[in-house]
Parts: structure tokens; C-alpha cells; sequence
């Protein structure tokens, strides 16, 4: 179980900090700073360049939390705070929804996955290999990983309250780079 709990969260951690470097900067196929402001632009989000470094600085943060094992309810939060959960109550979700869930036309399928893995993780704890084991922290009590669990997406709904606003017509307009 150790060993499936540690390629779970090498996999789906790396994939989300991989997937905010790609907001921040041209490393791993992204489009740079500018690339993941478009993209929340585009996305009908206020804040532009400032929402694209903290989304990406919070799902680098996150991914490497998770893929260390290191306060893993926290960094599951963050992640699913980010991603979206279920495709309709967070950030992402909510921007994907109306694409339906196949990622192929720009639906939350990825998103959804990456929650779903971030749920279970907190739910089981991050196994024997990972920091919160070394440290002596894990398991964590049942009650900390359930308030992580409403967390999360409360707050990536709250996001979204906050900052989004209806993109203008020249937004709305296909762009070249994959959105999350």
C-alpha cells in the first residue's frame, strides 16, 4: 500500500506543480507569465498577471507538498482549492463546466481527476514513505482531513466569487494554449 500511496502522490503531485509552472514561466510547454494571464483573462478572471502567479505559485506549492508527503491534508486543500473539485464547485470546474467533461473540448475531466487523487490522498494519509510519516505528524486526525476536505473548494469557490467578472467579446475568443 506504501508503495501505491508514494506513486500516487510522485505522479499526481508533479503534474500539479508541473501544471503552475506552465502559468508561470515557458518551462515544461507553457506559455509564461503572460501565457497563464491570457488564459485567466480569458477565463473571466480580475486580476490577471496577480491571479496567474498565486494559482500557479499555489499549485507549484501544493504538487510539491503532496509529492513529499509533507502536511498532506493542507496540501491536498490547496490543490483542490486551485483545481476545482468536481467540475463544478471550484475554480477550474466552474470555468469548464459548460465544455462537459472530456478534456479534449476543454472540459474538467483533468481537474476533476487531480481533485478526486488529492481527496483520497488526505483521506488515507500519504504512507509510510513521505515526510509526514518521518516527521512523526501522520496520521492526521480524521477531523482535520475532512475540514481540509471542505476548505479546499470553499475557498476556490470564494475565488471565483470574488474575482471573476464576464470576459469581453475580444476574451471570449479561442485561444492558442491549453487552459486548465
Amino acid at each position: 500500500m506504501d508503495a501505491g500511496l508514494l506513486v500516487l502522490r510522485l505522479v499526481a503531485g508533479l503534474l500539479i506543480a508541473g501544471h503552475g509552472v506552465q502559468k508561470v514561466s515557458s518551462r515544461l510547454g507553457g506559455h509564461g507569465l503572460a501565457g497563464g494571464t491570457e488564459e485567466f483573462r480569458h477565463d473571466g478572471f480580475r486580476g490577471g498577471r496577480l491571479t496567474a502567479v498565486v494559482a500557479g505559485t499555489s499549485q507549484i506549492g501544493a504538487g510539491l507538498f503532496l509529492t513529499a508527503g509533507l502536511i498532506t491534508p493542507m496540501a491536498a486543500m490547496a490543490a483542490m482549492g486551485v483545481m476545482g473539485v468536481m467540475g463544478v464547485m471550484t475554480v477550474a470546474g466552474t470555468v469548464k463546466w459548460a465544455k462537459g467533461l472530456w478534456v479534449q473540448n476543454d472540459g474538467y475531466e483533468y481537474p476533476m481527476v487531480l481533485v478526486v487523487v488529492s481527496v483520497a490522498l488526505a483521506l488515507t494519509g500519504p504512507g509510510r514513505w513521505s515526510l509526514d510519516d518521518a516527521l512523526g505528524i501522520s496520521p492526521w486526525p480524521l477531523w482535520i482531513v475532512l475540514v481540509a476536505i471542505v476548505i479546499g473548494p470553499v475557498s476556490g469557490l470564494l475565488t471565483r466569487l470574488v474575482l471573476h467578472r464576464r470576459p469581453t467579446a475580444q476574451e471570449r475568443k479561442p485561444h492558442a494554449q491549453a487552459a486548465d
